[in-house]
């Protein structure tokens, strides 16, 4: 513990008190501190003016980062016959039926999305209680109850990703690791903030991001100047 209590001052320290970073100097400046001993996820937090319990309000979406995240998501489908084999053939990790609704119905979440054909929905619908805290439970306007399992499977391997508000109105995502380079870093925190700014409620009212930070696994918070961001 006090190994990492050093290594987060000593990171820490390359901030300078006060300052709010751009985008571009905030990944850069992340890749300085992100640890030394393995490749950090950097990661980006954002803090909204809306009221989640509005549904005109909800702000969810998903991105296809130019660059990856850096890792092969863990997808499974929820798909029969032809559907099923076009997913297994586009690299899903798991592929069924109802075996498969059961399976996580008894609590297996080792993985990253899941994908489901419009008819087994009906079923997929009483997992809510396992996948829905997670945010794993598939839905339509995320691409992710579809009739083309295939096609959904393979841009969440190659770098989509799905963000959405949670109670307390803070948006996370993840843009990249430490190793990516600043220009790919800056380019998938543009594409994911291009995004989050493209989906504002037209109800939401002051600004509409309040505040951010971008950070790498177990590193210090970078603040944004949000005012570079709408």
């Amino acid at each position: 513990m006090a190994t990492k209590s050093k290594a987060y001052t000593a990171a820490a320290e390359k901030l300078e008190a006060g300052k709010l970073y751009s985008p571009s100097e905030a990944v850069a400046l992340a890749k300085e501190t992100g640890s030394k001993k393995f490749d950090s996820t950097v990661e980006v937090a954002l803090k909204l003016s809306v009221d989640p319990r509005k549904a005109d309000q909800m702000v969810r979406g998903t991105v296809m980062l130019p660059h990856g995240t850096g890792k092969t998501a863990r997808v499974i489908v929820f798909a029969n016959g032809p559907a099923a084999e076009a997913a297994i053939a586009a690299g899903a990790d798991e592929v069924g039926g109802a075996e498969l609704i059961e399976k996580v119905a008894g609590g297996w979440t080792d993985f990253d999305a899941a994908v489901a054909v419009p008819e087994l929905m009906g079923q997929v619908g009483r997992l809510g209680k396992v996948l829905g805290p997670r945010g794993l439970m598939p839905n339509p306007k995320t691409g992710t109850v579809t009739p083309n399992p295939a096609k959904a499977v393979e841009e969440i391997k190659g770098g989509k990703i799905e963000f959405r508000v949670d109670k307390h109105a803070n948006v996370h995502f993840i843009v990249g690791k430490a190793s990516f380079t600043a220009e790919q870093l800056d380019a998938n925190l543009q594409a994911a903030l291009d995004e989050v700014v493209r989906l504002k409620p037209s109800s939401s009212k002051g600004r509409y991001i309040q505040k951010g930070a971008v950070s790498t696994t177990f590193g210090p918070g970078i603040p944004l100047d949000v005012n570079s961001l709408v």
